[in-house]
């Protein structure tokens, strides 16, 4: 009988043992967000709960934004920015709390939700004819600040404008800069070229894609 007591304590504590999850030599660890830390090992980052289980394991594509407290990835609204690097250009999305990617790495350059809404920037392709000696079409790129939902459908444009790119990795080294900003529930200002501000008032019950 004492024999079967140290047996089934020792399978016992083989079993806490083994579900117990250790994480070590880590670089930094932030402040909890919707329940989640961003943990950095080396040059990648990962995600943990608050019981201090790896929820999202590291990975090299979690882009890290400017907090009052340090600088690391976040989940708001259960999303999360990443980015891809295509032909030299970096290219930004989201993935949910899950680790998947629910908007594809599309935009030059984006910032974290509020309130289930996110400013990026919006590239549009703009076809503008054939070359018969090349034997090609000629295409122009456009960049526009927009507002999405956390599913990445546009809910407003808000430089209709737009800004001519060159998607070429010599000129576009960094992400080009977002000039809006969100003041309110529904309202966002925009910056001009003379650095002066325009307020525009947000129509969610549009579809603007």
């Amino acid at each position: 009988m004492k024999k079967e007591i140290i047996l089934v304590t020792i399978l016992f504590l083989m079993s806490a043992f083994a579900f117990a999850q250790t994480i070590e030599n880590i670089n930094y660890i932030s402040s909890y967000n919707d329940g989640l830390a961003a943990i950095k090992k080396d040059h990648q980052w990962a995600f943990i709960n608050t019981n201090g289980d790896i929820v999202i394991n590291f990975r090299n594509d979690l882009v890290a934004t400017n907090h009052d407290d340090g600088e690391y990835p976040i989940f708001k609204n259960d999303r999360c920015l990443i980015s891809k690097e295509k032909d030299g250009i970096s290219y930004f999305g989201y993935i949910d709390i899950f680790g998947k990617t629910v908007i594809e790495p599309q935009y030059l350059n984006a910032l974290n939700f509020v309130d289930n809404e996110a400013i990026v920037l919006v590239l549009i392709k703009e076809e503008l004819g054939g070359n018969d000696v090349l034997g090609k079409n000629i295409v122009n790129y456009k960049y526009y600040d927009a507002v999405i939902d956390n599913n990445g459908h546009v809910i407003q444009y808000l430089t209709p404008k737009g800004f001519n790119v060159n998607l070429d990795k010599k000129y576009l080294r960094t992400p080009p800069k977002i000039t809006s900003k969100r003041i309110s529930d529904n309202l966002y200002a925009v910056m001009d070229e003379n650095k002066k501000w325009t307020i525009q008032k947000i129509n969610k019950e549009s579809d603007f894609q």
